[in-house]
């Protein structure tokens, strides 16, 4: 039982490492000690973050355009070039686009769709083979899809995409550990609240705004990175080898 959270000597990949939570998933990684690969399509600031990681563990930047099927393709031929098997894939980058019902545009439907939910099922499709590899029946591979608790209730907010795209998120995440859960892989995902993120920035930025959501909140605070690592911890881990096909709601009660 000692060794329940052990994650040390695994693989990892987290999509939308650089920054936010992707960032806050894959220092827990590293310095539980997982060799991560990291990814986005900024790489001054990706390059910025593996080298600040790579203090502390291993951590490999690789850039790549996921809101395209061959941004998906390079990032994970790149990997396969290194490795001969993963046992954990974090599909987290995502994308918002917040305009009045009147004026949403095609274009930021489509960026939004793109990268949140299409990139999940498409990063999946391509890990396949490696995730395989990295299953076995007592430890399966595990996909974490970030999700988000948007995508569970009414944002209050005309980030229609988004939700959209996050209410898919959590569904996908059920049908695909259904039919991945043969192949030794457990699929599932963490719909967050209120981190500190560049989708939040505006919040966070603001101090009467932000008094404002944590007053939401019941345990009356933000989510920290110690909260969203120590859950991707959990779903990477022996201890949730039996957890499959749901989506943790890490909110500190918002929603409830």
């Amino acid at each position: 039982m000692k060794s329940l959270f052990d994650i040390s000597g695994k693989t990892a990949i987290v999509t939308g490492g650089s920054s936010g939570i992707g960032a806050m998933i894959a220092r827990g990684f590293v310095e539980n000690g997982v060799k991560t690969y990291i990814s986005a399509r900024k790489e001054e600031r990706l390059k910025a973050k593996a080298e600040e990681l790579s203090e502390i563990g291993t951590c490999i930047p690789i850039q790549a355009d996921l809101s395209q099927v061959a941004g998906i393709e390079k990032l994970i031929a790149e990997v396969s070039e290194r490795e001969s098997q993963l046992d954990i894939l974090v599909n987290n980058a995502g994308a918002n686009w917040v305009v009045p019902i009147d004026e949403f545009p095609e274009d930021g439907w489509d960026k939004v769709m793109n990268i949140n939910i299409k990139s999940v099922f498409f990063m999946t499709q391509k890990a396949l083979p490696l995730l395989r590899a990295g299953g076995t029946q007592e430890d399966p591979a595990r996909v974490i899809n970030i999700a988000s608790i948007n995508g569970i209730t009414n944002p209050g907010m005309p980030s229609y995409a988004y939700s959209a795209s996050k209410s898919g998120v959590v569904h996908l995440t059920k049908h695909l550990a259904t039919d991945l859960a043969r192949h030794k892989i457990n699929v599932n995902g963490i719909a967050p609240g209120f981190f500190p993120s560049d989708m939040t920035k505006e919040a966070t930025n603001s101090d009467a705004i932000r008094e404002q959501v944590i007053k939401q909140i019941p345990r009356r605070r933000m989510g920290e990175p110690e909260d969203m690592a120590g859950t991707a911890i959990y779903l990477a881990s022996r201890a949730s080898a039996w957890v499959d096909g749901h989506t943790i709601v890490l909110d500190g009660g918002m929603i409830a």
